[in-house]
């Protein structure tokens, strides 16, 4: 719903979609080259012929928001893609450039979704990873230590993947520089996306020039209407987990505050 809505930025281009075949599409970027252990990318990863590739590759694909391409360089590329939580050294070293916006949402309202996503069967990444055995074929992301979860219930293995992933993805946050770091709350964006989507265009340096009135429709990849209060139709299957995402939660929580705070000093 944020990528699809800053899309809509002044001068902002994206791929049109989340960018998994335009990353894997690169032989060396495959889990197949990794042993299958995760998504995980990191700065061994951006070789000096991956980088020219890999920004050539996205650069031929931009368009703006009326669907145009990109008249000079340099283009601003807008890119959200799971994943790439995993990435940010990664990334860091592709696109030396990059500022990145954080989205924090409560992680029982992301389980609650990782598990509506893996029991619809339309988020199957992997449907034949080699050596899983679990309830259903491998959904989202691919997590490193994947296979200690072998066997385990459905709540267990997208508790894992959330920690890991949310886990990883604060130590590579926290090693950038604070204003390559952005944040917003999934709450406050639902509750009101016109004040929150100016704000992150004045911090990123886009122009917002278009009405920020009325209700956002959902996002292509939705599910069911966002609500806070869906995860309670599964609070006898989640709030087991908690404590084992806690420290990691509120870290996750504690970090976006900051850079929240750090954004309105």
């Amino acid at each position: 719903m944020l990528f699809e809505t800053l899309a809509h930025a002044q001068g902002l281009y994206t791929i049109g979609d989340e960018s998994h075949g335009m990353i894997e599409g690169v032989p060396q970027l495959t889990i197949d080259a990794h042993n299958f252990d995760s998504n995980r990318l990191t700065e061994a990863d951006a070789t000096a012929q991956i980088i020219p590739l890999l920004r050539q590759r996205f650069f031929s694909s931009l368009r703006d928001r009326t669907g145009a391409p990109p008249r000079a360089t340099p283009a601003r590329l807008l890119e959200k893609t799971p994943k790439n939580a995993l990435r940010i050294p990664f990334l860091t070293r592709v696109f030396p450039e990059a500022r990145f916006i954080y989205l924090h949402r409560d992680a029982r309202e992301i389980m609650n979704s990782m598990l509506d996503a893996w029991q619809s069967g339309r988020f199957r990444t992997y449907p034949n990873l080699p050596g899983w055995r679990g309830p259903l074929p491998w959904s989202l992301l691919l997590t490193p230590g994947w296979r200690d979860l072998m066997n385990k219930p459905l709540p267990q293995i997208v508790a894992a993947q959330y920690e890991t992933c949310v886990r990883i993805l604060m130590e590579d946050l926290s090693a950038l520089p604070a204003q390559n770091v952005v944040s917003c709350r999934y709450d406050a964006f639902v509750a009101d996306w016109g004040k929150d989507i100016q704000r992150l265009c004045a911090a990123l340096g886009l122009t917002w020039d278009l009405p920020t009135q009325g209700k956002l429709p959902n996002s292509r990849y939705t599910l069911t209407a966002p609500g806070p209060d869906k995860w309670l139709a599964r609070a006898h299957e989640i709030e087991p987990l908690l404590p084992q995402v806690a420290a990691t939660a509120e870290r996750a929580k504690r970090f976006a505050d900051e850079r929240l705070q750090a954004g309105n000093a």
